[in-house]
């Protein structure tokens, strides 16, 4: 029976358990979080709390964890880059890491270099962006690209999940604000006064705002060929399969550049009806069932087995359809 360990995933790694259950029911799930009462707890075998380490610390205490507990497979997220540069190590214990080697992680962990290395092999097309770590710079980046495109956002280089975007907004904010979600948007004096307190700050990339349809396509390649399931986000919680024929071409060549093993997510954002490529994430998302559910694939279970050294046969449904999901109650 072998033992799987989920490191202090965000709480849609229930569904991730769940299909690794469907794929086999004989694995062990092992869950760790700081959080106590996270809801991956109720579909774990074992439960433990994790402590608050960062870096080379964080990954002895995996290491440690993995031999303590007898893991066969490991599916890092927290610190995976720290995880990662120790990846010897956790094969001469005999885990599996569903991780990639460090210098892929490294590369897609910062926006501006997967940019250039996109740029450099042909790969889809990236936005126009400034690398800025002062305000002087972040006004002149602002500038320019609200000249030639209007709207403008940014992000902190090293960001996961999105936590640090924001789109410069100079509206005044009438009773119309009353009703949009707020929490995104600030305006370019808010920005600059936020960004001063911290001068000269960790990187931020500015670059156009992309108005068009967000496109989150969940990858896998295996020895039967390459998984790739687009779905569109959009305001709503209903999502659209959609196979694009520009992203699913920049997605094969993107596989054939960097021959990555383990799922990843590769992030689109059109404008003018041109999707361009917004990232790649080196894990699964969040949103990974749903592209499961639309198009008959179990990512997670075909990805553990792939690690086990096992070839699973899968088969993809690319009907286009729509997908959502129900929120459930879970007793912790």
């Amino acid at each position: 029976m072998k033992r799987i360990w989920l490191n202090h995933w965000f709480s849609t790694a229930y569904n991730i358990i769940r299909l690794i259950r469907d794929s086999d029911p004989g694995y062990t799930v092992i869950g760790t979080n700081e959080n106590e009462e996270s809801p991956i707890r109720a579909v774990c075998d074992e439960w433990y709390r994790e402590p608050k380490l960062k870096g080379r610390e964080y990954a002895d205490f995996c290491l440690d964890f993995c031999r303590e507990h007898g893991v066969d497979v490991f599916m890092p997220r927290r610190e995976m880059a720290a995880v990662s540069r120790e990846m010897d190590r956790f094969e001469a214990l005999g885990v599996r890491v569903m991780a990639e080697k460090y210098p892929y992680v490294e590369l897609f962990g910062r926006k501006d270099l997967a940019y250039a290395a996109f740029r450099e092999k042909g790969i889809g097309r990236v936005p126009d962006f400034y690398m800025v770590t002062d305000t002087g710079k972040f006004l002149e980046a602002y500038e320019a690209l609200s000249e030639r495109y209007g709207n403008v956002c940014f992000k902190f280089v090293r960001d996961e999940g999105g936590k640090s975007y924001r789109l410069i907004d100079n509206r005044k904010r009438g009773y119309a604000s009353l009703f949009k979600k707020q929490t995104t948007r600030i305006s370019l004096e808010e920005a600059l006064d936020a960004l001063k307190e911290k001068e000269p700050f960790s990187p931020v990339m500015v670059m156009p705002y992309l108005p068009g349809d967000e496109v989150s396509v969940d990858c896998l390649m295996t020895g039967s060929g390459l998984i790739a399931i687009p779905r569109v986000k959009d305001a709503t919680r209903i999502e659209k399969v959609r196979y694009d024929d520009e992203i699913m071409d920049t997605c094969a060549r993107f596989f054939e550049a960097f021959p990555l093993e383990m799922p990843c997510n590769i992030q689109f954002k059109y404008l003018d009806g041109i999707p361009y490529v917004l990232e790649v994430n080196t894990r699964m998302s969040g949103g990974v069932q749903m592209s499961c559910a639309a198009a008959g694939v179990n990512i997670p279970g075909v990805a553990v087995a792939k690690l086990l050294g096992i070839d699973m046969e899968w088969k993809c449904d690319r009907t286009e359809r729509s997908v959502t999901h129900v929120e459930i109650p879970v007793v912790l």
